[in-house]
């Protein structure tokens, strides 16, 4: 008769079983006559356990009101007292910048509003003497209302120079010092309100769908930090390039809370059940996982694929049927085939 050939993958797995079983000892393997005696262990039914599972997203803490203060016109910063970390009140000056020709430009304008402002006091009494005509005086009061308009665009470009709080905060960030060159659209200062923060994170296609406005959401920041925040904004079309959402999550007021912060989105995927048993339960023999089952009073070895960790229980997605009883303690000197007497 000729021996049936034996594929290499499963001589291997039959031999990992085989040595699972035996505890790779070499008392067991030389001495396969010796009875052994029963184990004393403790033993948990399987059961289908309902699992709130949730997905994580990762996520950035920021302010829910920030500024950023940048310069209308061009002038050298000649005043710039705020400090980082400094609370402003709304009209506050927090940069002061030197523009002489704007000054020029408003006295420019001066001297033209009043000279259109004489001429103008001069035609009203001519009109009243009826030496000219209302069409000449509607010139000359067109031309006061010009020179009118113009002195108050200078005063508004002067005014410029005087970057103020638009409401109360404090400085989180200064981009600029004394002595440089501000022009047009470029940060100077940025202010945010204290207290009031926000997670934004972005969110996928597959999880959006999950969140809706006012939902109450959990946020954990850092390790240990575990809020309670409620979805404020979530943007109506995905990101072209990684195709996903932005979702603003408001959080409360709380005590070493800051902006910049790294932070983790819960979404829930709803109830689900599952088959968990203590971690401890489980053994490990390099890549393999088992756990020992107890039939009619025999210890089987069965090995199963883990899922989550579930604090100090763990998922068991395959190998193990509901309702089966599996060894819980005591499983560490448990081997295949052994007799167990099984305790309260």
């Amino acid at each position: 008769m000729k021996t049936p050939f034996l594929n290499p993958l499963a001589s291997l797995a039959l031999g990992a079983v085989a040595c699972l079983g035996l505890g790779c000892r070499p008392d067991a393997a030389s001495a396969p006559g010796v009875a052994r005696a029963a184990a004393r262990v403790t033993v948990q039914t399987v059961e289908w356990t309902p699992y709130a599972g949730t997905e994580e997203v990762v996520g950035t803490v920021r302010a829910q009101r920030h500024t950023v203060m940048e310069a209308k016109v061009m002038g050298r910063i000649v005043s710039l007292e705020s400090r980082l970390g400094q609370g402003v009140r709304t009209g506050d000056l927090l940069v002061q910048l030197e523009a002489p020709e704007l000054l020029a430009r408003v006295e420019q304008a001066r001297v033209v509003l009043e000279q259109a402002s004489r001429e103008r006091d001069r035609f009203q009494g001519l009109v009243q003497q009826q030496t000219v005509s209302p069409q000449e005086f509607d010139v000359v009061e067109s031309r006061w209302r010009v020179a009118k308009a113009g002195m108050a665009e200078a005063e508004t470009l002067l005014g410029y120079t005087r970057v103020v709080a638009p409401f109360d905060a404090v400085v989180s960030r200064k981009r600029a010092e004394v002595g440089d060159l501000a022009t047009p659209g470029r940060p100077l200062l940025e202010l945010e309100v204290p207290g009031e923060l926000r997670l934004e994170a972005d969110v996928g296609e597959a999880l959006i769908d999950r969140l809706q406005a006012q939902q109450t959401v959990s946020v954990r920041v850092g390790r240990d930090l575990v809020l309670s925040g409620k979805v404020a904004e979530i943007a109506p079309a995905a990101d072209p390039v990684s195709r996903t959402f932005l979702v603003k999550v408001d959080l409360p007021n709380t005590a070493g809370l800051r902006s910049g912060q790294f932070g983790r989105l819960a979404v829930s995927l709803g109830v689900s059940p599952i088959l968990r048993v203590p971690t401890a339960a489980v053994l490990r023999r390099g890549q393999l996982e088992y756990v020992m089952i107890a039939v009619e009073g025999t210890a089987q070895l069965r090995l199963v694929r883990t899922g989550r960790v579930l604090g100090d229980t763990i998922e068991l997605i395959s190998g193990v049927e509901p309702a089966e009883r599996v060894v819980v303690g005591g499983v560490a000197s448990v081997v295949d085939g052994q007799k167990l007497e099984v305790t309260p």
